[in-house]
């Protein structure tokens, strides 16, 4: 079961990564691997799926370099405040218990579909700001990308046993 574990534990890092995401920038220091989030083996593995996701964001979204240094900086701000509000949000649904009496579970689910609205606000402003550093075609590229580096590390793992390198291509 160990295994599994495992397994369990990188997709739902992936997840995170990918929806809440990902820390990726370019330039300096700040991401999850320099956030305290892992040490030893365990950061060395999210410090090679951020730069994975880094190369991977870059390549599909074609950025010029004066692109880039307007872009990582806003995208760290971005992922930082999506990664928190998903925090929130997975532990709302952890909360629903046997020994909750239903207007505790409905509460629980109203916070929880109120923090994902937050998410749906925090996309669309941020969808805004994006345009201002990249193209509307970029920004779509952006989504598009964080949704198949998703897909691709969660098959990943899934195929390869915890591997989790992905293909920057």
């Amino acid at each position: 079961m160990p295994a599994i574990s495992s397994v369990l534990r990188l997709v739902s890092l992936a997840a995170l990564l990918a929806a809440a995401a990902p820390a990726a920038h370019a330039q300096g220091g700040g991401g999850l691997g320099g956030q305290g989030l892992g040490g030893g083996r365990k950061g060395q593995r999210l410090g090679q799926l951020e730069n994975a996701k880094i190369a991977f964001i870059t390549n599909r979204v074609s950025l010029t370099q004066e692109q880039a240094q307007k872009f990582w900086p806003l995208y760290n701000e971005f992922s930082a405040r999506r990664r928190e509000l998903n925090r929130s949000g997975r532990l709302l649904r952890r909360d629903v218990s046997e020994g909750m009496t239903d207007q505790q579970i409905r509460d629980t689910f109203t916070q929880a579909f109120a923090m994902r609205q937050q998410e749906l606000n925090l996309e669309k402003e941020y969808f805004d700001k994006f345009q201002k550093v990249i193209s509307l075609r970029q920004v779509a590229q952006l989504f598009q990308a964080e949704r198949d580096f998703t897909k691709e590390v969660i098959k990943r793992v899934a195929g390869a046993g915890g591997q989790a390198a992905v293909d920057t291509n």
